[in-house]
């Protein structure tokens, strides 16, 4: 496994002090990010038992659980060959241990499935389920420095994949070509799951696609999210392409103006809401008022995006910046009719400022 196995340990028994304090039995981990916070690996598909008192349990697909625990510290690992045998697994859990309330993630990210959720419930009518996602978050907001190191890594390897985009961006070339080789630079220095997103009009979150292509005269806006060691380090940036006009110009000129507004501004203590109200003010001064998308910031660890994500989430706009947190500056884009302007770096909050990965 990829670090100290008691760090994993004691993560978990600061979550189980967590549960106990909401009087919450135990909690049944779907989500990706929170699976490999607690093992120390990703694995596909995860399930992952927390009793509030004991020792967890995890489910894997028969044939899997001698791999899983050469990459865990988790010795409770149960194979299923069937989906109904993890489920009866779980009910199993549940009622054998007479838990009244199960915490899940509402979350947003892969494997946290609306379904599980209605099947839990229909299966476990009398259990309360509530939502744990602010207890892990908790755990998860503030960095530990060998977290840190792994971003810092991640960051450098976004950057490699960057200088390729710049490279191979050319007219003609499509959206997903560019994205393709970009992917190909990360995973040949250690990303094992990238994502890069790759907008030749003006598009907030853009999934390439294979018949957008580079124009003559406009602007392509590339994001990449880099991992390593499970963590991310996120990254973006506007290309211009030919002669795109003056107002293109100008987006480039207030965005680069902002960016350097939002790094003076965002210090140990600040809530991310007057961050925000103060470039909200400034772009609506440089007449891009309409062109701005809310939330400025996100976090990033074993997210690409995650909690605080004010873009998202609106009270996660009142949420305060706290030393070795890692955030994404500045997230939205400008949406013009050319295209998305972005320029967005990621940084660690130290007491005397902001360090850039990227």
């Amino acid at each position: 496994m990829r670090g100290n196995p008691e760090i994993f340990r004691k993560r978990l028994e600061r979550f189980q002090e967590l549960l106990r304090e909401n009087d919450i039995d135990g909690a049944v981990i779907r989500t990706l990010s929170s699976f490999i916070y607690f093992t120390g690996t990703k694995w596909l598909r995860p399930s992952l038992l927390i009793p509030a008192e004991g020792e967890p349990t995890v489910y894997v697909a028969k044939g899997e659980a001698e791999l899983f625990k050469k990459k865990s510290w988790i010795t409770n690992v149960v194979e299923f060959q069937r989906v109904e045998e993890l489920m009866t697994g779980v009910v199993t859990w549940v009622n054998g241990n007479g838990f009244k309330r199960v915490g899940l993630e509402f979350g947003v990210e892969r494997d946290a499935y609306l379904i599980f959720l209605k099947l839990f419930q229909r299966l476990n009518p009398a259990v309360e389920v509530v939502d744990v996602l602010e207890l892990t978050m908790s755990l998860r907001v503030i960095k530990d420095e060998w977290e840190l190191e792994d971003i810092r890594r991640a960051g450098k390897i976004a950057q490699r994949g960057m200088k390729v985009a710049e490279e191979v961006i050319r007219p003609g070339k499509s959206e997903l070509e560019i994205a393709a080789e970009v992917v190909r630079e990360l995973m040949l220095n250690g990303s094992e799951d990238p994502k890069v997103y790759v907008a030749t009009t003006p598009r907030a979150h853009a999934e390439p696609f294979r018949d957008l292509k580079v124009p003559e005269n406009g602007v392509v806006t590339v994001v990449i999210g880099t991992d390593w060691n499970h963590y991310y380090a996120n990254m973006a940036r506007t290309f211009v392409i030919g002669d795109p006009g003056e107002r293109v110009k100008k987006a480039i000129e207030a965005k680069e103006e902002a960016l350097r507004l939002a790094l003076e501004e965002t210090k140990v203590g600040v809530s991310l809401s007057g961050v925000e109200k103060k470039l909200t003010t400034f772009f609506k001064e440089r007449g891009f008022g309409d062109a701005y998308l809310a939330g400025y910031t996100h976090g990033v660890g074993l997210l690409i995006e995650e909690p605080p994500i004010p873009t998202i989430v609106v009270p996660h706009r009142a949420a305060k910046v706290q030393e070795n947190m890692v955030l994404s500056i500045i997230h939205p884009p400008l949406m013009i009719p050319e295209g998305a302007i972005k320029h967005e770096d990621t940084y660690i909050v130290k007491g005397n400022g902001l360090e850039r990965v990227t």
